[in-house]
């Protein structure tokens, strides 16, 4: 395989643009995490965002970078990639998540992402550059998380009901508080690790790129992985506050019950997500255990209307980055 030359400050400054990029996904993602937690008065904000930041950190040490290796192979045909390709990409997906974190969006940071990679890729060398194997799974989870969420969510909200049919609601209400800090806790995991793996897998696609690191290798080079989850956790951290009303009250009002039964619903769609290398979309897995809460209440109980916004957001979310990352190839190609 050719490899790219490339100046090392160019290559710094496009690591550090991807690193911007996962913090970011951080910063616009945080919602996802702590909007159940937050809107059901069990924590305060600033200490559901450094919880979930913890999370998303140590989810280094429970997921193999199936992921990483998903988005750094399995997308487009890794002989095209040069400093062009990679910088559409990342500016595409920074300018949607800017654009659907400042107007309160819950739009997908993962599909900005791979939606940049498309179309800085079919801007350089055509669709044959694209890996359908990859992309197909990816477009496929795009129902299928939402999906899943949903119905694990609506299982889980009628299991709990049907466990405590005979428990006072103040009871019920002490118990889940608690409990809702553990489903937080595994929803921050599943967050961090397949969110972070995502940048990974595009800055170990340069660096295969360029010879600082080899196709065959199974694993990303260790700095990459801690760069990639430290720069989320810090995201996290300053958290997307604009996000936080939209996912926590106004799809359905949440009691600590229905905290639960979403974040649990959400977190196991993504470990399986996860362990399987598949680059879901938090935002879409959580939103649909959300609406499969309120749903499971009753169907009135969902605001449907914010959800057809929401599912909007996500119809839109690849074409738009993919043609932000288009123009940002072409820019790059002119003044890089």
């Amino acid at each position: 395989m050719h490899t790219l030359q490339l100046s090392i400050s160019l290559l710094v400054l496009l690591i550090g643009i991807a690193l911007v990029f996962d913090f970011m996904n951080g910063f616009h993602d945080a919602a996802n995490a702590i909007a159940t937690v937050v809107s059901t008065g069990v924590l305060k904000p600033q200490t559901a965002v450094a919880m979930a930041a913890f999370f998303n950190v140590v989810a280094f040490f429970f997921f193999p970078t199936k992921v990483a290796a998903m988005v750094g192979k399995g997308m487009i045909d890794p002989t095209i990639i040069d400093q062009y390709v990679i910088f559409g990409a990342l500016v595409g997906a920074v300018t949607w998540n800017f654009i659907t974190w400042y107007f309160g969006i819950p739009s997908s940071s993962s599909h900005a992402l791979i939606g940049g990679l498309v179309g800085s890729a079919v801007a350089k060398a055509g669709v044959g550059s694209l890996v359908g194997k990859g992309l197909w799974m990816t477009v496929i989870f795009i129902v299928v998380s939402p999906l899943l969420g949903f119905i694990l969510g609506s299982l889980m909200m009628l299991l709990v009901s049907w466990l405590f049919v005979g428990t006072t609601p103040k009871k019920v209400d002490k118990w889940f508080r608690r409990l809702q800090l553990v489903s937080a806790g595994m929803y921050s995991l599943g967050h961090g690790a397949n969110d972070a793996q995502k940048t990974m897998g595009i800055i170990w696609m340069l660096l295969i790129a360029t010879g600082y690191s080899h196709a065959g290798d199974v694993n990303p080079p260790l700095w990459v992985a801690l760069s990639c989850y430290t720069a989320i956790g810090f995201g996290t951290l300053f958290g997307g506050w604009r996000i936080v009303k939209t996912m926590g009250q106004r799809i359905t009002k949440l009691k600590p019950v229905g905290g639960f039964c979403a974040e649990t619903g959400g977190a196991i769609t993504l470990f399986a997500a996860t362990a399987l290398g598949v680059p879901v979309s938090t935002t879409h897995t959580i939103t649909g255990a959300i609406v499969g809460v309120g749903a499971a209440h009753r169907v009135s109980a969902v605001r449907w209307g914010v959800a057809s916004n929401i599912v909007w957001a996500w119809v839109l979310t690849i074409p738009a980055s993919s043609f932000v990352a288009a123009v940002a190839w072409w820019v790059g190609k002119q003044f890089l």
